[in-house]
């Protein structure tokens, strides 16, 4: 397994974000609205496996302190192997090396699988906050990353 950056265009990078907001649609049952799938200001990981990618998510910048977690997906034949965690580990460490302090996140309600994983990572739930607030699906949690000694 390795985990490399990849830039925003990427197209394994498009095609992990297109499968994972077909999946969050057929999860909420439709409900979800977001339409921008990439965004040039995030910074992508992507987990390669035997050459195919598999994982992706990416760090974007809210403030100078804190990065968001964005569009973290593994294809489902891929779960339950521990990826998403290791990803989510290098996700922090590129959080750490950009200067933020915290890294936040949104998920849905709909999605227990992910609460467990970012909770039992240590994230602690926040107010929702920014775009999210008047989703009700909308759930919120943020880590305060260690400092450097």
């Amino acid at each position: 397994m390795l985990i490399e950056p990849r830039p925003a265009i990427d197209p394994e990078i498009a095609a992990l974000v297109a499968a994972q907001q077909r999946e969050l649609r057929e999860a909420d049952g439709g409900l979800d609205g977001q339409a921008t799938l990439t965004h040039d200001d995030i910074r992508y990981l992507v987990v390669v496996v035997d050459g195919r990618a598999v994982a992706c998510g990416g760090i974007q910048a809210l403030d100078g302190d804190t990065g968001e977690l964005k569009r973290m997906y593994v294809r489902p034949a891929y779960r339950g192997r521990g990826i998403a965690r290791q990803l989510l580990a290098a996700l922090e460490e590129l959080a750490f090396q950009q200067d933020h302090s915290v890294v936040c996140l949104e998920t849905g309600t709909y999605l227990p699988a992910a609460i467990g994983l970012y909770t039992s990572c240590g994230y602690e739930p926040v107010p929702v906050y920014g775009e999210y607030v008047d989703n009700p699906y909308s759930v919120c949690f943020a880590k305060r990353l260690p400092v450097a000694a």
